[in-house]
Parts: C-alpha cells; structure tokens; sequence
C-alpha cells in the first residue's frame, strides 16, 4: 500500500488544496482531506474511492448516519463528521443563488444595469472551473484605454479569490456594440497577460441597451 505521506508533496490532497484551491481537487481528494486518514491496509485516498464507488458523491449529502456508520473503514467518528460537513454546507447555502454564465446573452442580462449607463463601465465577471460566479468587480469608469485598465487591476482579484477564468465586459454608452480599436488593443493585452498567469480570458461582452457583442463568438479573442 503506497501511503500519502509517501506520494510527492503536489499529489497529496491537503497540499494540492492549498496551493491551487479546491476546484482542482477530485471528489475522492476531496472526502480524503475530510476523512484525514485511511486504515490499516488501505490509505485514505482507496477509502474515499470506495465510499464514492458505493455511494456516489451526488448521494453524499442525503445518506442516513446508520449506513455511513456500517460502510468498512468508516465507523462513529467519520460518520459523523460526514454528516455535520454537508449539513453546514447545507445551512450556510440555504437561500443563496450562484450565478451560472453559459452563454454571452446570460452576462447581457445580468449587466443590464449599465446599458443605459452615460459612461462606459468596466468590469470583470472572475469564474470558478463550473462557469460560477465567484466575485465581480468595476475596475475603471470613462473612456476606455490601456492606461486606465492595467492588467495587474484585473488579474490580482482573479489570484486572490482562486479564479480559473474570467470574463471582461464594458458598455457603450453610444448604442453601438461593435468593438473600437482601444478595445481591441486592450483586449489582447489582458487575454496576453491572464495566459502568463494561466487564467483563461474566456470572453469579452460589449453591452449595448439593443444587444451585444461577444468577442469569442467573433473571433476576437485572439486578435
């Protein structure tokens, strides 16, 4: 049996967590970091495989503390521990909504707020792996320009709350959704820099009050 301690440092599921977040965890690396430890014979990762080959992750949160407690490997202790997990997680979800962007008309309709703005507005959408909102932020009012957006602006929100993507948007306050040449210049500067930090620049929206522009539907993502 190959221990954890035994694996290299960025393979183990507590170390993996901390330096590149838990959207890059698998489910069993997940339960494993619950868990903490396996058993004689078996190391806490083969534990988690098993639980989740018997009970599935969606089936996690609803099992009854009686079969947790009966499953091989398991007992009182992670049973419990199982159970108090998913029903905090529970609690603290009750009533919160995540925005989920799939498509260019979702980010138009939620920033319907600045098509009628009378100054352009800048903002960045920072996503997890799953297309979820995890933050957003206005990084400049007025006239778009590569000297009022720098990239640092835009990318150190992204490092600071564990973004894997981010989508750039900004209105026209003049009606026209078709992009400029600062637009376009600005654009690929920040796609540039989000690839050097391995954040993906997946799209960039112009929001107009008629409709919208997509920069990846476009094709102007790599311009």
């Amino acid at each position: 049996m190959q221990r954890i301690k035994d694996l290299p440092r960025f393979e183990r599921p507590r170390e993996k967590l901390i330096q590149y977040g838990p959207d890059r965890l698998s489910n069993s690396e997940l339960l494993a970091i619950l868990l903490r430890s396996g058993n004689k014979g078996e190391n806490v990762i083969n534990l988690s495989n098993r639980v989740l080959k018997r009970y599935k992750a969606e089936n996690l949160p609803v099992l009854a503390y009686s079969e947790l407690k009966s499953f091989a490997g398991l007992g009182e202790t992670r049973a419990c521990e199982i159970i108090a997990c998913f029903e905090l997680g529970k609690r603290l979800l009750k009533g919160k909504t995540v925005n989920l962007y799939l498509s260019p008309e979702d980010i138009w309709q939620e920033l319907k707020d600045i098509r009628g703005h009378k100054k352009e507005h800048f903002i960045i959408l920072y996503l997890d792996s799953r297309n979820q909102e995890i933050k957003r932020e206005i990084i400049s009012i007025g006239s778009l320009n590569t000297n009022l957006v720098h990239p640092r602006e835009v990318f150190e929100p992204a490092v600071k709350h564990l973004a894997s993507q981010v989508v750039l948007a900004h209105n026209h306050p003049s009606g026209d959704n078709e992009p400029s040449e600062d637009d376009l210049t600005l654009n690929k500067r920040l796609v540039e820099a989000g690839k050097i930090l391995g954040i993906e620049v997946i799209d960039h929206i112009i929001i107009a009050k008629s409709g919208y522009l997509s920069f990846k539907e476009k094709g102007l993502m790599d311009e």
